[in-house]
């Protein structure tokens, strides 16, 4: 039986047992509140922003100068994580943050072999190390990471931790976590990588200097070896996988980080979030694609020449890719000036409105013949950009030849204010000269107009006229997607079907687009702007300081450009906008008297040389909502009236001409039907007036 004193001391021992117990707690639990670790101040990762689809378009280095691209372990191949923890520390998932074992493994082996043959460091202790560098490799140094460890299991989950290894382990260089390292050596993310690849990038973080596969690659195979036999002891690797993995070269050379969409990314970082990546609408492999297009025409078009696109959809308003210039950083260029931003002038490009309001109005047909002859408009007197005139010709042909002195005609009968009206309508304010009111200028280039805008516009041709905002992600506020008219979709359809037979350039594949070219006057801006079914692209040529290029001209520098553009953007072909019900499009033997010629011949007068005033519909009036009986044979016709004008005159319901040709200013229509629908009178001299009205 125990004495009583050894009872005592057995009483006295576990006292102070537990009273060290109690303080050690005690000492814990003031450390962890007094010094918690430092998680929420560490280093900061590198800005992102990525695609549409998630993909990196671009990284910014931290303001340290390192890679340091943030790590979701969801996008990290699983096999490499278990590699990972089966290397570093198979008990990873049960441990408290510290693994005795390990320790106890270390201490044995460094007693009996006189040296460090394994370390017992948990990747809990290696995080504490990433985010708080130790000074020195001392005993203290190491029981404060013992201690940040066990700190850091308290706060983070096990998923947490390895997210955090992920993005701050070191790979060489300046390249920290193992998205970066990827990126850098295999070009690629982490989501998938192989046996050989997972090795290397398991081995680099405990030498990334020594081991670092650009400068030292025997160094960095034979690492990735050690890993891959480690694996075959642990039985996560069979020894046949291991042999084919350690027969893959390791990468010799360091590849650049991704760095697509220069313009859009720098005039977004400051809006970027630590740890939030920018998502833009582009599209990684349109962007890729156009900006080799863009690199590869200004190497040919030479030095100083610049190359800006914008492909947009023209169904959601999205920007798919959009390159402000050739090279961003090429200073003979100024390629740091975003080009698809910056007021030119756009030439010919606004012809196909010009035509498109006048098939609105019902004034022309494709076969409408128009005179190309030397003309007066009031002191202005255009040319064509060849000096030479044709005569005459269809409306179809003055549109595809892009010929000037019949679109200002035209321009001059729909009026320069309305042409400019349905521009705001649709979203877009060109810029008019200094104190000076909308002229027949417009017509040929007379305003200032950004090729982002450009092709806001030409999306309403390959989207049955309706039009929406273009945007890229980058806007500080959200943009209005509401669609706007440009043109009613029987003109956009009559537009885009004259533009499908513009011939294209000399050797460009055949693509199936409609497209426009345009050059501004003095030879300082060449474009083309073209559209399937479904996307729009358009093209700017020329020097960021507005300099003149001899020779420059938009369908010999920027169309072939347009049409490489659409090859190599990687998108399917659309097919082109199908005809409208209702559309009039008659031969030229079938056309009603008032469409045969669009206004006076020979006289050199525009088509407001009439002294009548224009013809003006009196009854119904624009807007009204007209309640009539079903079209049966009861059923009492809209009797129609108009003012001003020549005789004779022809009506149009919707495009379709009403029999008949009228000389008096009175007409009857019977509406086939409820819904809206667009009364159009037109004069001898081939003015037009237009309602529309709802029929109930």
């Amino acid at each position: 039986m125990l004495s009583r004193k050894i009872l005592r001391r057995i009483a006295w021992s576990t006292g102070a047992f537990a009273a060290l117990l109690a303080i050690s707690a005690i000492a814990l639990w003031q450390f962890d509140r007094i010094y918690p670790p430092p998680l929420d101040s560490q280093s900061a990762t590198s800005a992102e922003v990525l695609d549409r689809d998630g993909q990196l378009l671009r990284a910014f280095a931290t303001p340290d100068g390192y890679w340091r691209l943030a790590t979701s372990l969801d996008k990290v191949d699983r096999n490499f994580v278990d590699m990972l923890v089966a290397y570093e520390d198979k008990r990873f998932w049960n441990h408290p943050g510290i693994d005795l074992l390990a320790i106890g493994r270390a201490a044995l082996q460094l007693v009996t072999n006189g040296r460090i043959v394994s370390g017992g460091s948990t990747l809990s202790m290696q995080l504490a190390r990433l985010i708080e560098p130790r000074d020195s490799r001392s005993v203290a140094s190491k029981v404060k990471q013992v201690l940040r460890a066990l700190q850091i299991e308290r706060r983070l989950t096990k998923r947490e931790i390895l997210e955090r290894y992920l993005t701050l382990a070191p790979y060489g260089g300046n390249l920290e976590g193992v998205r970066a390292a990827s990126l850098a050596y295999f070009g690629k993310e982490p989501a998938r990588l192989t046996v050989s690849e997972s090795a290397l990038l398991v081995a680099l973080p405990q030498l990334p200097e020594k081991r670092r596969p650009d400068r030292n690659a025997l160094i960095a195979q034979a690492a990735r070896d050690r890993v891959l036999q480690r694996m075959v002891s642990a039985g996560r690797l069979s020894e046949r996988e291991a042999a084919r993995a350690a027969v893959d070269p390791v990468p010799d050379l360091r590849r650049p980080l991704p760095a697509l969409a220069a313009h859009a990314a720098y005039s977004a970082l400051k809006r970027i979030e630590p740890g939030k990546p920018l998502q833009l609408t582009v599209k990684k492999s349109v962007q890729a694609g156009l900006e080799a297009v863009a690199r590869d025409a200004a190497k040919r078009l030479g030095p100083k020449l610049s190359v800006a696109m914008v492909m947009a959809d023209s169904r959601t308003g999205e920007i798919l890719g959009e390159v402000g210039s050739a090279d961003f950083f090429n200073a003979g260029r100024s390629g740091w000036i975003d080009m698809t931003r910056v007021l030119r002038s756009p030439g010919s490009t606004l012809k196909p409105f010009i035509y498109g309001l006048a098939f609105e109005q019902g004034m022309v047909a494709q076969e409408t013949m128009i005179e190309d002859s030397p003309a007066d408009f009031g002191g202005y007197r255009p040319k064509n950009f060849d000096m030479g005139y044709q005569g005459d010709v269809t409306i179809r042909q003055a549109l595809q030849l892009s010929l000037n002195v019949p679109a200002v005609r035209v321009l001059d009968g729909v009026g320069p204010a309305r042409l400019l009206a349905r521009f705001r309508q649709a979203g877009v304010n060109p810029t008019l000269p200094i104190n000076e009111a909308p002229g027949l200028a417009i017509g040929l280039g007379g305003v200032g107009i950004s090729l982002r805008d450009l092709v806001q516009l030409y999306t309403g041709l390959a989207n049955g006229g309706k039009v929406h905002a273009l945007r890229d992600g980058t806007e500080a506020t959200p943009v209005d997607n509401t669609a706007a008219t440009i043109l009613d979709d029987q003109a956009a359809w009559q537009i885009a079907d004259i533009l499908r037979g513009v011939k294209p350039p000399q050797g460009a594949l055949p693509r199936g687009i409609a497209y426009k070219t345009g050059t501004s006057y003095g030879y300082r801006d060449a474009w083309s702007v073209g559209f399937d079914g479904r996307y729009v692209l358009g093209v700017w040529v020329g020097c960021a300081d507005a300099s003149a290029v001899p020779g420059l001209s938009g369908y010999v520098s920027a169309a072939p450009i347009l049409f490489e553009g659409f090859v190599r953007s990687g998108l399917p072909a659309m097919p082109l906008p199908s005809r409208p019900a209702g559309v009039f499009s008659p031969k030229r033997e079938e056309l009603p008297v008032t469409l045969v010629r669009f206004g006076p011949a020979s006289d050199g007068r525009s088509v407001a040389g009439p002294s009548e005033p224009a013809p003006r519909i009196v009854f119904p009036p624009d807007g009204a909502r007209v309640d009539l009986a079903p079209a049966t044979a009861q059923a009492t016709p809209l009797v129609l009236k108009l003012q001003g004008g020549r005789a004779p005159f022809r009506w149009l319901a919707n495009g379709r001409p009403l029999a008949g040709v009228d000389r008096t200013r009175t007409a009857t229509w019977l509406p086939d039907g409820a819904g809206y629908s667009t009364l159009t009178v037109i004069d001898a001299a081939g003015r037009a007036a237009s309602v529309k009205v709802f029929v109930e």
